[in-house]
């Protein structure tokens, strides 16, 4: 990989970063609830794009996970540091893993990881924060992150995937 197509990549994960911190903490009391409805989870299915986003919504999770703890809005404080921070690079890796699995054009499949693992991981620490039942934060934490993948994630995608910076028959563009 030459030194342009490694920055280029760099500038992609930080801008993605950027983007996840700035929309969590702007709307940090939709992000940081049992019932959560993060916007910035839209950006969950950009590893379908690019695999820069793997470390750009990871590093984007971690930062605004923790000004969270810092600002006193995250109330999972740093279980959700480590443990949401994980949920997402996992699900990163396994949505960029689905991509090419599509219907009609939309990759459906990528959803399902940061719907799951959200829904799994960052549930069972909401119940130890809020002393709840697995299964209601569980499906709080999923229904919202359905709910954002679906409705801003796959028209964002979709809207990305025509534009010069994502388009598929790009010369530089890399698996």
């Amino acid at each position: 990989m030459k030194n342009n197509e490694k920055l280029r990549r760099m500038a992609d994960a930080g801008m993605i970063a950027a983007i996840y911190t700035v929309a969590t903490i702007a709307l940090a009391p939709l992000s940081f609830a049992n019932i959560q409805f993060r916007v910035s989870e839209a950006l969950t299915l950009l590893p379908v794009l690019t695999g820069s986003a793997i470390p750009g919504l990871t590093l984007g999770c971690v930062l605004a996970n923790a000004i969270g703890v810092a600002t006193g809005s995250n109330i999972a404080g740093w279980l959700d540091v480590l443990f949401g921070s994980m949920a997402t690079l996992i699900a990163a890796i396994l949505s960029r893993w689905l991509r090419k699995i599509e219907w009609k054009g939309i990759p459906f499949l990528s959803v399902l990881p940061p719907v799951l693992l959200n829904a799994l991981i960052v549930g069972g620490e909401l119940a130890v924060v809020y002393d709840l039942p697995f299964w209601v934060c569980a499906l709080e934490v999923g229904a919202g992150e359905l709910g954002v993948c679906v409705i801003l994630g796959i028209p964002l995608l979709l809207a990305l995937k025509k534009t010069k910076q994502f388009n598929e028959n790009r010369k530089d563009k890399k698996a």
